[in-house]
């Protein structure tokens, strides 16, 4: 939570400094800015839980040192999951204090006949990327584990998809839908990483040990 929080930092003082810097007036310059901080932040994440997972590399590897079975208490699996799930809830109550306060007011949502489901779908929308950031976290650390940097890529390339969906709102749908079918792929690929299979889901589903 701590990582995400300082990446958080660090790319919204880059983006306060270019707003700060270019012309208020300009509307089509103000978006370019939108856009580009956050596919910045998105990048910074992903830098910053490298950088993460390169300490607990180093944590481990100090465990293993002193433990006297030569093996860590701690498996990195274990590591990825706790990681992302930090990312995770950090992001989504970022994403919920924000919501918060703007619902203080002024004003109503939809007075003006926008949709009025702005606060739902903004749930919804931090759910799926709290779940995501889960995912993500199991995914970018068998990636780093085992050098597929392809994995990484994957992990970015879905984190800038997810982030980039959000500049379809207010049409909900052209957002939802899509982060909602990346879910569950991210889901069932960080299942089959961490040693799922098809016959353990449906003994799970059917309550067999």
């Amino acid at each position: 939570a701590f990582f995400w929080l300082v990446s958080l930092l660090l790319s919204s003082l880059i983006w306060f400094i270019a707003v700060k810097a270019s012309d208020p007036r300009d509307e089509r310059l103000q978006k370019g800015l939108l856009i580009f901080g956050v596919m910045f932040s998105v990048l910074l994440q992903e830098a910053f839980r490298f950088l993460y997972y390169k300490l607990l590399r180093k944590a481990i590897e100090g465990l293993v040192a002193l433990s006297e079975d030569g093996c860590s208490p701690i498996s990195i699996q274990q590591m990825a999951y706790v990681a992302g799930v930090g990312f995770g809830l950090m992001s989504g109550a970022f994403s919920m204090i924000n919501l918060l306060a703007d619902a203080l007011g002024p004003g109503t949502v939809g007075i003006h006949g926008d949709s009025q489901l702005y606060f739902l779908t903004s749930a919804f929308m931090t759910m799926v990327l709290i779940f995501l950031h889960t995912f993500w976290g199991i995914l970018f650390f068998h990636g780093c584990e085992h050098r597929r940097w392809w994995e990484i890529m994957a992990v970015v390339v879905m984190h800038l998809a997810v982030s980039g969906l959000s500049f379809c709102n207010p049409l909900y749908v052209g957002s939802l839908v899509p982060s909602y079918l990346l879910m569950a792929a991210a889901a069932a690929w960080a299942y089959l990483l961490s040693g799922g299979s098809a016959q353990n889901l449906r003994r799970f589903l059917l309550c067999k040990s």
